[in-house]
């Protein structure tokens, strides 16, 4: 066992020192990329605005070899594709499935864009000693859920029941964890709703509210992205609130959303990028935490339900669509 462990930390090196003095050739960055397409993905475009800010030119310091799916369960895949083609690291720009593909990734400098509880999910040792092949952005943890039950309560007085939809998965675990706790303090009840597939929605949504639910709230997952129109439109019918993550879902119809601001963190992500072409290794470059929030609110859904949202939560929101 010592063996093989001492032959994998000689060949993690190896490949950090290759990063570094691979100066006569673009270094080839990889993504790993679900939901929107690479080129259509407002992470991968910070990631490239974060890059050129550090003095770095597509096509001549580095070049991107994304993988891409719709489906995080394709992550271990994705991640041995990346491998084959040589990359000399690798920029998550998903919350989920590097967990699922960190076997496949473990010699290679692994830095996420995004990601949710890092430390619970055995990605890294600590925030500040991350230890091993990978580190980045924190974006998602406690405090971000706590925050966002906040809001909640605050935009909604008087509210009592919350249904909450989850994926299965231990990520989700984690958060509902963290939501329940944060429930108590506010004296809110939860209702947990877990999903497998798309058509298990509208059943649930019609559960929440034939049980007495006053809000609807999803918990993160690109499935949640990918429906969140359908989301919207059902808690509508029903005469629901709903509430989410990100500024998206306020777009596609939902009342209220509250999260970090991904795209800052992508862009922040670059930095971790050029020092490990540099020649530094994920181990020494602690993990940093979200700096900022993104709260959005749909008016239009707001004045369908016949909610008027609190004047507090119109002056700090970023985003007020009418």
């Amino acid at each position: 066992m010592r063996f093989l462990l001492a032959c994998r930390a000689l060949l993690a090196l190896s490949l950090f020192t290759a990063v570094s003095q691979a100066a006569d050739r673009p270094a080839r960055i990889g993504l790993l990329v679900t939901g929107p397409k690479p080129d259509e993905h407002a992470c991968v475009r910070a990631l490239r605005g974060g890059l050129a800010d550090l003095g770095h030119v597509e096509g001549r310091t580095y070049v991107f070899d994304a993988a891409w799916s719709a489906s995080n369960d394709d992550m271990p895949r994705m991640s041995t594709k990346l491998v084959q083609r040589r990359v000399d690291l690798v920029v998550t720009v998903t919350a989920q499935g590097l967990v699922e593909a960190k076997q496949e990734l473990a010699a290679i400098p692994v830095v996420m864009a995004a990601s949710s509880y890092p430390v619970e999910r055995g990605l890294i040792t600590s925030l500040s000693r991350p230890g091993g092949n990978i580190t980045g952005i924190a974006t998602f943890s406690g405090d971000v859920y706590a925050k966002r039950m906040q809001v909640l309560s605050e935009t909604l007085p008087g509210l009592q029941r919350v249904a909450v939809l989850r994926m299965r998965g231990d990520m989700n675990d984690f958060i509902v964890r963290d939501l329940e706790a944060a429930a108590r303090r506010f004296g809110l009840m939860l209702r947990i709703l877990e999903l497998g597939e798309s058509d298990e929605l509208a059943p649930a949504i019609e559960a929440a509210a034939r049980d007495g639910a006053q809000a609807l709230m999803t918990t993160q997952s690109t499935f949640f992205y990918r429906h969140a129109a359908f989301i919207a439109q059902a808690a509508l019918r029903h005469r629901l609130p709903s509430f989410s993550g990100g500024p998206f879902a306020a777009d596609a119809g939902m009342l209220i959303t509250f999260g970090p601001d991904l795209v800052a963190g992508c862009y922040r992500s670059a930095s971790f990028v050029d020092r490990i072409l540099k020649g530094a290794k994920p181990a020494d470059l602690p993990v940093e935490q979200p700096l900022k929030f993104e709260l959005s609110v749909n008016l239009k859904t707001a004045k369908q339900l016949g909610v008027a949202v609190p004047g507090s939560i119109l002056l700090r929101a970023d985003k007020v669509i009418e």
